[in-house]
């Protein structure tokens, strides 16, 4: 390259820029740096996060009134201290919700890969009966699941609470699953078997580590979901088996305690350090 043609070939870009569609729609999104997509955009990202700024200032509010006097953080020490029937909630939720979707991720995923290995009579009827739950309003699930316990003599408590949140986890494991095993390559499982393996060794060591970024998804899915139930929860929950959105609906009705946005913040917090955690572990995995 000619080093005294550099300046003289630069100039000339600047005075005639590069044509081209690319170059094009460069330029022109250069120019409206803020479109109205853009504002639309950050406006409805303001409407979305604006209660959780709220919540959070409210938070360290003194009163408990909606009138600001001043900061203070008394209701995160009446959170801490003096919240024992709150944290007995909190984890009856954690230990149903991480409980409730194992058991939906062994169950729905067995099934999902039965259902894609082999044919049977009435396959289409339970691949379409088992998407029920995800079809029928939560009452009805909630009311038949409450009707059935008391027919067959169940006591309400943790354990009906488990059971009905294992059936309603249950089609959002089996849709995901399904999902990856569509994509699925079946000549891999008859390589396996040419090889020599065994069904049980091709479901451990091959359909399993396939399909696991839709058991993962499935999941923390179904987690997601038992934690914040509150309907089909409502119905079939006992004396002493509340779990945290029965507990935050008994203290709201007569107005929103401040220990409830103390909670909400500390969730909050604990929700965005472990999304960045399983980011970051998940990019260390891919690294490896």
């Amino acid at each position: 390259m000619n080093i005294k043609n550099i300046i003289p070939d630069f100039v000339t870009s600047l005075k005639h820029p590069p044509a081209g569609e690319a170059a094009r729609h460069a330029r022109r999104a250069y120019r409206k740096q803020f479109s109205i997509s853009q504002t639309v955009f950050i406006a409805i990202i303001i409407f979305l996060f604006m209660p959780l700024f709220v919540l959070v200032l409210y938070s360290f509010n003194s009163s408990k009134g909606m009138n600001w006097t001043g900061f203070s953080l008394v209701w995160y020490e009446q959170l801490f201290f003096r919240s024992r029937d709150l944290w007995r909630a909190f984890w009856h939720s954690i230990y149903i919700a991480f409980a409730s979707a194992a058991s939906a991720t062994v169950i729905g995923t067995l099934g999902a890969i039965g259902i894609n290995w082999y044919r049977f009579k009435f396959r289409s009827y339970v691949q379409t009966i088992s998407f029920l739950p995800m079809i029928l309003p939560e009452i009805i699930i909630g009311v038949s699941l409450s009707i059935f316990f008391a027919r067959i003599g169940i006591q309400l408590g943790l354990t009906t609470i488990l059971i009905a949140h294992i059936s309603f986890n249950l089609p959002f494991v089996f849709l995901m699953v399904m999902a990856r095993l569509d994509e699925f390559d079946f000549s891999i499982i008859e390589a396996a078997h040419d090889l020599g393996a065994s069904e049980i060794q091709t479901l451990l060591k091959v359909t399993i580590p396939i399909c696991m970024p839709g058991i993962v998804s499935g999941f923390l899915t179904a987690v997601t979901i038992s934690l914040e139930d509150f309907v089909i929860t409502y119905f079939v929950t006992g004396p002493g088996s509340s779990t945290l959105p029965i507990y935050i609906y008994s203290a709201i009705r007569f107005g929103v305690s401040p220990v409830i946005n103390a909670l909400s913040v500390v969730m909050i917090l604990g929700t965005v350090i472990l999304t960045f955690a399983l980011r970051n572990f998940l990019k260390y995995i891919a690294a490896k």
